[in-house]
């Protein structure tokens, strides 16, 4: 059976909701603590991750980190849900450029858009938020999820931080409409519910 370790409130959860969007109900989900930026929580003797931290899979004997890792290997494991092109499949490049993009590009630009930290060195290396934006914009205006016309783990992935700091999005109608079809999806209430209701016991 597979195993998540995942913190309620925190990066983990976006996993949680793929879990539901794939129907995977035979996968376990394992809550534990991990440090909060507020100083609360801690690390968990119980969570297996090199570092402490979430989400992590165990699946057998493989143990995969990194979101978008997590999804590649959870859509290609439950592919009747078609929540990710299969390998071979139309699609399968931007499907795989999307969660790569997000965990190169996308997470270390927001972080340091938001913490308004800037250098030469990082902006050739990583884009920046504007370059960033226009990816998305230019992607969005003519569809209405990343790969098409279904939405997939790609953007699931690449909604979360809009949906978690909404004054990072900006006033693009393309943008702001995938955020808020992304976020209507009764999954990520389901998780915010189940998140809520586990951070209140």
């Amino acid at each position: 059976m597979p195993t998540l370790y995942h913190a309620p409130i925190s990066r983990s959860s976006v996993i949680v909701t793929l879990i539901d969007e794939l129907g995977a109900d035979d996968i376990e989900i394992k809550e534990v603590t991990i440090p909060r930026q507020d100083g609360s929580g801690g690390t968990d003797p119980r969570n297996p991750h090199p570092e402490g931290k979430v989400p992590l899979l165990v699946d057998g004997s493989d143990t995969i980190r990194e979101r978008g890792a997590i999804m590649l290997y959870l859509t290609d494991r439950y592919p009747e849900a078609r929540m990710g092109p299969l390998n071979g499949e139309p699609g399968r490049g931007a499907y795989l450029s999307w969660l790569f993009y997000y965990q190169g590009v996308m997470e270390p630009v927001i972080i340091l858009h938001w913490a308004q930290l800037s250098h030469p060195a990082v902006t050739a290396s990583l884009r920046d938020f504007q370059t960033m934006i226009a990816r998305l914009e230019e992607t969005l205006s003519h569809q209405p999820y990343l790969l098409g016309q279904e939405y997939s783990a790609a953007d699931l992935l690449c909604s979360g931080p809009f949906l978690w700091f909404p004054d990072l999005l900006p006033q693009i109608p393309a943008l702001q409409d995938w955020v808020a079809r992304c976020g209507a999806r009764p999954s990520v209430a389901r998780t915010a519910a189940r998140d809520s209701a586990a951070k209140g016991a």
